[in-house]
């Protein structure tokens, strides 16, 4: 593990592009494969966290990922952009990237030496949290180009704190090292936070409040079933709730509609079909419950911006067998 070097502080700290091609690239690195895998087997509700610190040697091309939890990284070292479906940003040392569940993202390395901290966990780790008089979701809740960023030299350098800080836990494991990056997410979060104006909440949504634990149903019964179309109505009586009440709650709660939600996770059930499984692109579409071939090409060129077909070939490519 690469030590951090003495770190620059930068007064313009993120550099912000809207996106116009898809976020697909060309050629997809080897380590695309190999992490969507691994992600997708070591979170799980008895183990909610995956904690670890990433180091590179040398520029990269840009690698894409999705998997089931939200991810939150720190750049320590080094420079690297960070893709979104509208849009990327160039990160500098005391940086941060916030990605939701499902959320198809990529990255770039731009420089010689990295190193970053990366967590990724599932809504429980931290579930009813607050950050002041906002759910800690609250800062995924929005699109990506609308999250907080850090904006001041003071903040950079606390976050910066805070990432050697779980960097040390992550690379030592002393007891009870997993409560204290916990609690150290909590502190990122936090500060982002501060320095943050979130939109104005409808009242509808401020009415419904934020609550995770009402929805937590919903959330368990998407992942243990990611090939099925769950239904409105499915969903809302596993939350004991009625359709139109879940609809505000989870709305206001994860920033987009169930059927939107559901449809990402179903979609990233594919994407892992396509890249660990030879089955044809009908039978990915009947596993994954979608009507047809057809219905599932349209739907994944609107999320992805390429075809099943495409997708699974870049990987391919990219991954000898």
């Amino acid at each position: 593990m690469h030590a951090p070097r003495s770190l620059v502080y930068y007064s313009v700290t993120v550099t912000m592009q809207r996106r116009r091609e898809s976020l697909l690239p060309a050629e997809v690195s080897p380590d695309w494969l190999i992490r969507a895998r691994r992600s997708d087997r070591a979170l799980s509700s008895d183990k909610p966290l995956i904690a670890e610190v990433t180091s590179r040697s040398g520029p990269s091309p840009l690698v894409v990922d999705i998997h089931d939890g939200i991810e939150v990284g720190i750049v320590l070292e080094g420079c690297a952009e960070r893709h979104f479906q509208d849009f990327f940003l160039t990160g500098r040392p005391g940086d941060v990237w916030l990605c939701a569940m499902w959320e198809l993202h990529g990255r770039r390395v731009l420089t010689e030496q990295t190193s970053n901290v990366v967590l990724m966990f599932l809504p429980e780790l931290l579930g009813e949290e607050m950050l002041g008089d906002r759910s800690w979701l609250s800062v995924f809740a929005v699109p990506p180009a609308r999250r907080p960023w850090v904006s001041a030299p003071e903040v950079r350098e606390q976050v910066l704190a805070i990432g050697r800080e779980l960097q040390r836990e992550i690379t030592q494991r002393p007891r009870y090292w997993e409560s204290a990056v916990r609690i150290n997410l909590v502190r990122l979060l936090f500060q982002l936070r501060r320095d943050w104006d979130p939109p104005a909440l409808r009242a509808g949504a401020r009415s419904a409040g934020t609550s995770l634990t009402r929805i937590m149903p919903a959330l368990t019964l998407l992942r243990g079933e990611p090939h099925r179309r769950v239904t409105l109505a499915e969903a809302a009586s596993a939350c004991r709730l009625s359709p139109t009440r879940f609809s505000v709650v989870f709305q206001h709660t994860l920033g987009t509609s169930f059927s939107k939600f559901a449809l990402r996770g179903r979609l990233a059930f594919v994407a892992r079909l396509l890249l660990s499984t030879n089955l044809s692109i009908e039978d990915v579409a009947a596993a994954a419950g979608f009507v047809d071939a057809s219905h599932l090409h349209r739907t994944f060129v609107r999320q992805y911006g390429c075809t099943p077909g495409q997708y699974r070939q870049q990987a391919e490519g990219a991954c000898p067998k």
